[in-house]
C-alpha cells in the first residue's frame, strides 16, 4: 500500500499563476510532463495543471519523477480529471466508473506532489436540482472516505460549469464544501460568466462571488483557491469555447483587483488557447496592483 504521508505537498503561500497542461512552447518541442514543469518555472510561472481529461497518463514511477522536478522548481501542481464523469448517471455502473476515475486521478496527482484535483461532477439530466445535489454529495462522501482510508489528503474540487444543464453553480459547490472537509470548489470565473448569459462580469458581482466564498467557507476557502481563467465565447445557453482574454468581453482586470482586495491564496490555472501568454499577462497585472 502507498504511504501518502511521505509525500510532502506544500500549500500555496500566495496566488500562483500557471498553465492548463504543458506550456505550448514546451509541448511543441515534444516535452513530457517533467519537462513541462521545468518550462513553467523557466517562463516565470508557478503552477501547472496535469491534464487527465482523457486518461491518467502517469504511473507510480513517472509520478515520482514529476514530484522531484516539481519540488526542485517550486511549482504547485493540480490536475483536471476525466471528462467522462457523471455522478448523477442513471446507470449505477457509470456512477461507479465516474467515482473510480476521480480516485485514479487523485491517487496519481498526489503521487506527483499535486495539491488539488478538479472535475465536472454531474449533469442534471431531468432530475430536480436538490435530488442531484444529494446524489453528488453522497458520492463525494464515498470518494473522500476512501481517500482518507488511504491517507490521501488531496483537495477534491467539483468545478463551476459553463452551462445551466450541468451541475455546478456556486451555491451548490459551497454547500458541498460545507458538508465535507476535503472538498472545496474549483471556481472557473469564465464559466460563471457564460453560465449566466453574460452576468458575473462587474466589480460588484465579483465582490458577491468572493463574499460567498468568505461567508460560506471562511479562511479555508479564501486561502485555498483553485481558479480557472480564460476568455469565453457563449450564447444564451452557456459556454461555447474558450478565447484569449483580450478577445473576450470578460472583465478580467476588474476581477483580479477583487482578488487582490480579498487577499486570496492558491492557484490560477489559465485555460485560454494561448495558455502561457495569458497566464503571464494575468501574473504581471496582478503583481502590479497595489
Amino acid at each position: 500500500m502507498i504511504d501518502f504521508s511521505k509525500i510532502k505537498v506544500e500549500k500555496p503561500d500566495k496566488l500562483r499563476f500557471g498553465t492548463a497542461g504543458i506550456p505550448i512552447v514546451a509541448h511543441e518541442a515534444g516535452a513530457k510532463t517533467p519537462e513541462g514543469v521545468q518550462a513553467v518555472r523557466n517562463l516565470g510561472l508557478e503552477c501547472m495543471e496535469l491534464e487527465f481529461v482523457h486518461n491518467v497518463n502517469l504511473n507510480e514511477q513517472s509520478a515520482a519523477i514529476v514530484n522531484d522536478v516539481r519540488q526542485k522548481n517550486d511549482v504547485t501542481l493540480t490536475a483536471h480529471g476525466s471528462y467522462y464523469i457523471n455522478l448523477n448517471a442513471v446507470e449505477k455502473e457509470k456512477i461507479g466508473a465516474s467515482r473510480g476515475r476521480i480516485l485514479d486521478a487523485a491517487k496519481m496527482t498526489r503521487l506527483a506532489g499535486g495539491w488539488s484535483v478538479t472535475f465536472h461532477a454531474a449533469f442534471y439530466l431531468k432530475d430536480e436540482q436538490s435530488a442531484v445535489f444529494s446524489k453528488v454529495q453522497g458520492q463525494l462522501k464515498k470518494i473522500t472516505d476512501e481517500l482518507n482510508d488511504s491517507g490521501n489528503k488531496i483537495w477534491i474540487r467539483p468545478e463551476t460549469t459553463g452551462k445551466a444543464t450541468q451541475f455546478g453553480d456556486m451555491k451548490e459547490l459551497i454547500a458541498l464544501s460545507q458538508a465535507n472537509e476535503q472538498v472545496l470548489p474549483c471556481i472557473d470565473f469564465a464559466h460563471l460568466h457564460a453560465r449566466t448569459g453574460g452576468k458575473n462580469n462587474t466589480t460588484e458581482e465579483f465582490h458577491e462571488l468572493l463574499s460567498m466564498v468568505e461567508n460560506g467557507l471562511g479562511k479555508r476557502g479564501l486561502d485555498n483557491m483553485h481558479i480557472h481563467m480564460s476568455g469565453i465565447n457563449y450564447t444564451a445557453k452557456g459556454e461555447r469555447n474558450h478565447l484569449f482574454l483580450e478577445e473576450s468581453d470578460f472583465k478580467w482586470r476588474e476581477l483580479l483587483k477583487v482578488w487582490k482586495e480579498f487577499k486570496i491564496k492558491g492557484v490560477v490555472v489559465c485555460e485560454s488557447p494561448n495558455i502561457e501568454q495569458d497566464a503571464l499577462l494575468m501574473k504581471k497585472y496582478y503583481e502590479g496592483l497595489k
